[in-house]
């Protein structure tokens, strides 16, 4: 079996999840008509810059989009989500997306250490920023599991 036909499940609590999935969404919702990476385009001339973004936003798009398919049927009957390693890579991208649109609104007002650590008074956050930080620290999570994943992958094929 190659590195790409490996299955990757992922098994979450669905009371826990599916409340986060519409700060995701309405996250993802915000992004979908501007990148969310910052840009360094500066040197190009305008035409090659707007085609540059344009591309840049439909990939973003397509893998925040993509991400989002997991959270389908199958995962509100069983909280399992799967996917393949060949695609792990867009996934960690639409995760990092998410994060970064998350980070510039509603976390904005949070300290970079606070959104790296994880380490917050929750009782202190209003209700709308608490439940982004969870979705924030959710993501970060995902990510995490997917990298340790492909880690393993590569190390099980030397």
């Amino acid at each position: 079996m190659k590195r790409g036909d490996k299955l990757i499940v992922v098994t979450l609590s669905l009371p826990v999840v599916a409340p986060l999935l519409d700060v995701i969404k309405a996250a993802a919702d915000r992004m979908s008509g501007a990148t969310v990476a910052p840009s360094a385009l500066v040197d190009l001339d305008p035409e090659m810059r707007a085609e540059w973004s344009a591309e840049l936003l439909a990939a973003q798009n397509d893998e925040v989009k993509e991400f989002l398919a997991l959270f389908d049927e199958e995962f509100f009957a069983n909280g399992r989500i799967s996917f393949k390693a060949d695609n792990a890579e867009p996934m960690i991208r639409a995760c990092a997306s998410v994060r970064l649109s998350l980070r510039a609104a509603p976390l904005a007002n949070l300290p970079n250490e606070v959104l790296e650590t994880g380490e917050v008074a929750f009782a202190d956050l209003e209700e709308p920023v608490r439940k982004a930080f969870m979705a924030y620290l959710f993501l970060a999570t995902i990510q995490e599991l997917i990298i340790q994943h492909l880690d393993s992958a590569i190390l099980d094929e030397e």
